[in-house]
Order: structure tokens, then sequence, then C-alpha cells
């Protein structure tokens, strides 16, 4: 990952606001919540993990594939079929 440590720190906080999302859920779970609500939270979690996807998968074709793009040949292929496989990770999710 070649991403400045501004943007490293971003999605580090990102992640720790999912953690404790997902520690709120847990705890909704725990103390009996209506299963509506406690859905509406897995479906706010689930959709900032996807965010964070997606911008860890710009981050890799913004840096590593255009690295590799310049290297040429066997690296380049190479970082294209792991970009292919990790869209289609995230399609799949």
């Amino acid at each position: 990952m070649a991403a400045t440590q501004t943007e490293r720190d971003a999605l580090l906080a990102r992640l720790h606001r999912i953690e404790g999302q997902v520690r709120g859920i847990a705890r909704m779970v725990d103390g009996g919540a209506y299963c509506i609500d406690v859905l509406t939270q897995v479906s706010a979690s689930t959709r900032a993990l996807q965010s964070v996807g997606l911008l860890l998968l710009d981050e890799h074709l913004h840096h590593c594939l255009a690295e590799a793009a310049q290297a040429g040949g066997g690296v380049h292929d190479e970082k294209v079929k792991e970009a292919s496989a990790a869209i289609a990770r995230l399609v799949r999710s």
C-alpha cells in the first residue's frame, strides 16, 4: 500500500469507527434489541466496510497497478489479475 501517512490515518479512523459499530451491534444483540434495529446497524456496518474496500481498491489501482504498468511484462499482467480478483470478491460480497 503506497498511501501517505495521512491516508493511512484516515483509513484507520474509518476502521476504528466500524469496529465500534460492530461492538455496538453485539451489545444490541446481547440486550435483546429489536431485530430490525440490529439489521439496520448490520447494513450500515456492511456499507462502511464496502467503502473501505473500495478505497483500498482505488489505492491499488492508482499506485500499485500504475507502477506495474511502468515495469511492464509479467508484473503488470499479475497486478491486473490481482485487481480483477479483488473486484470480483467485492462484487460478490
